[in-house]
């Protein structure tokens, strides 16, 4: 199990792969692994928060590795290349048939290495523009915890990269394995949802004095009336629908109603994490009617139903 420390990256995106593989599964299924701890270059690595780590082995010892794992790395607009033996390593890991995850910022230095060519991958919800834009040839999917590829396997943020390593033991040891696993770590084994839960959707800003802005800050003034709908938005703004639909394509890259369904939702995951509401009356006051309504459209936008959102944000 190889390890790569990138100078600059978050302690705990770099923690979480040793500590996993470090455990002993022997006796559940899957291996004892030996961490092979490689730095991005000679001497110490400096993480995010100026914490330094002295890696034990040579990029060399990448050779012996059947997974090699980069945790979490820089941030994009650093303009620090990755450095050309870690580029390298990763390509000849790959073409000598070892594994290669990246977990949130890991996914660029995958995409230097040519790794992300024609594949899906993911990265904290953050980044995922900036990967997209780096790295064109890959297909970016913005709202999964992590995406499996075979012998590529791109991660979210620095949770999702635990939500990967544990994928990785499932699947390659067994349920027994990842689930001891995640026992020891005191984890869910499996988390259900993307990381669109925890995407933050600001409202565009589009200004208020503009006919389409005006009756955006209409709806949301109204989003619990339930007869809110395009035609009223459009006699807001004082065009014909056809033309009211064509301008609010065009300044939110989306679909009134499309726009409407997002907003009465994050007010929806609001009113969750900061009230005591049963489901019913959030539903009611977000412009749902009723909570049988408002369920298929939160876990399509959010991922998960709205009780498990509680339960993960709600205040205690």
């Amino acid at each position: 199990m190889g390890v790569v420390l990138g100078d600059g990256a978050p302690l705990l995106e770099l923690a979480a792969p040793p500590r996993i593989f470090d455990i002993d599964l022997s006796g559940r299924g899957g291996p004892r692994f030996e961490v092979l701890a490689v730095a991005e270059r000679p001497g110490p690595v400096r993480s995010s928060a100026g914490i330094e780590l002295v890696a034990p082995h040579p990029v060399e010892a990448l050779r012996a590795a059947g997974v090699v794992i980069v945790p979490g790395w820089r941030e994009p607009a650093d303009p620090t290349p990755v450095a050309p033996e870690i580029v390298a390593a990763l390509r000849a890991a790959y073409d000598e048939g070892a594994i290669v995850v990246g977990l949130c910022g890991g996914a660029f230095p995958l995409g230097e290495a040519g790794l992300l060519d024609g594949r899906r991958a993911t990265t904290h919800w953050l980044n995922t523009r900036a990967l997209a834009e780096r790295f064109p040839a890959a297909e970016v999917v913005q709202d999964v915890l992590y995406v499996d590829e075979g012998r590529i396997i791109t991660s979210a943020g620095s949770a999702a990269g635990i939500d990967a390593c544990l994928h990785l033991l499932r699947r390659e040891y067994g349920a027994e394995a990842a689930n001891a696993a995640a026992r020891s770590l005191v984890v869910a084994p499996h988390r259900a949802g993307g990381q669109s839960q925890f995407i933050e959707h600001p409202v565009p800003d589009t200004p208020a004095s503009d006919p389409v802005g005006a009756a955006m800050e209409d709806a949301l003034e109204r989003l619990d009336d339930v007869d809110l709908d395009i035609d009223s938005l459009a006699a807001r703004a004082h065009l014909s629908r056809r033309t009211f639909d064509r301008r609010f394509r065009r300044q939110t890259g989306m679909s009134p109603l499309q726009w409407v369904l997002q907003q009465r939702v994050l007010r929806a995951q609001h009113l969750l994490e900061s009230t005591t509401l049963d489901v019913e009356a959030v539903a009611r006051r977000c412009g749902f009617g009723h909570a049988v309504a408002m369920r298929p459209h939160f876990r399509r936008l959010v991922g998960v139903p709205p009780q498990a959102y509680r339960a993960s944000f709600g205040a205690a």
